[in-house]
């Protein structure tokens, strides 16, 4: 498996030289912000929080968000090695559970606690998510505490803290608000045994396009990143129900079809450095 290791951070980078090429001169950073990432222990999350680390404004705060605080703190370590003395960057670990109230409340909590009267720019990445049992099929799904929890931490918790964010740091003139859900194309499209993960990633789709709607002035974009070379594909191919999805995971890995995090992640940044994309939309790694 591909493992999110610092220098395989800078070797995406070293992959899309091209990347800083199409990036006007004016518009290489992402300001001063508060930057919060959800799952970021890990996976997607993790390369995102090195990625971002190196287009954020001296004394900027990045807020890492996930279950475990050993991980957590170990990617603060390697984030400030690599980026954070230099560029006064304020890195802060929460450990938190986004399925419970608790987990909610104790990141936007965390969040007020950062100092933005200078902030420019609040940036919250939704990461945080989990695969669901893809072992069974629709059928099998009799006990509706079981979908609630999985929609708990996969739809509730994203909602709920970013409603509590956007509340905690409301329109001012100058502030740039920016709202990211890492989704997914079973958002738009069925896959057998996958019902709990497809019906998640739909109704978190519906709800920042509704979100957007409701607040002009907040940038909200759902991105699908493609199929990544990470433990939740690793899942997927090994335990998915569907026979026929079993196998395609399987030949995509054993062909290399798999995406680094790294090059899905540099479309991402792209997308948010040029900051011209329309408010709501779901736009997906292979359209970019």
């Amino acid at each position: 498996m591909h493992q999110h290791t610092t220098s395989s951070v800078s070797e995406g980078f070293q992959q899309h030289p091209h990347m800083e090429d199409e990036i006007s001169q004016e518009s290489r950073d992402l300001g001063r912000a508060l930057c919060i990432i959800t799952g970021a222990s890990k996976g997607f999350g993790r390369t995102l929080a090195f990625q971002l680390s190196c287009l954020l404004k001296p004394r900027s705060v990045l807020m890492l968000v996930a279950r475990t605080s050993e991980q957590l703190n170990q990617l603060k370590e390697d984030i400030i090695t690599l980026y954070g003395r230099q560029n006064e960057l304020d890195v802060r670990c929460v450990q938190a559970d986004l399925e419970k109230k608790e987990g909610v409340e104790k990141t936007v909590q965390a969040a007020k606690e950062t100092s933005v009267s200078e902030m420019d720019h609040i940036l919250l990445i939704n990461n945080a998510a989990s695969l669901g049992d893809v072992s069974r099929f629709a059928l099998t799904f009799t006990d509706p505490a079981e979908v609630n929890r999985y929609l708990s931490l996969n739809v509730s918790g994203a909602l709920s803290l970013t409603a509590g964010v956007l509340q905690a740091f409301p329109r001012r003139l100058g502030l740039r608000r920016s709202v990211v859900n890492i989704s997914s194309l079973c958002a738009l499209k069925p896959f057998p045994s996958w019902a709990l993960y497809c019906t998640g990633k739909a109704a978190r789709d519906m709800m920042f396009r509704v979100l957007a709607e409701e607040e002009p002035d907040v940038r909200v974009l759902s991105y699908a990143p493609g199929p990544l070379d990470t433990d939740m594909q690793l899942q997927a191919r090994r335990s998915s129900g569907d026979l026929q999805l079993r196998r395609s995971f399987s030949s995509m890995f054993s062909e290399g079809q798999l995406l680094s995090c790294e090059e899905s992640g540099a479309k991402l940044m792209k997308l948010l450095l040029d900051n011209d994309f329309q408010s709501g939309a779901h736009l997906d790694f292979y359209e970019l």
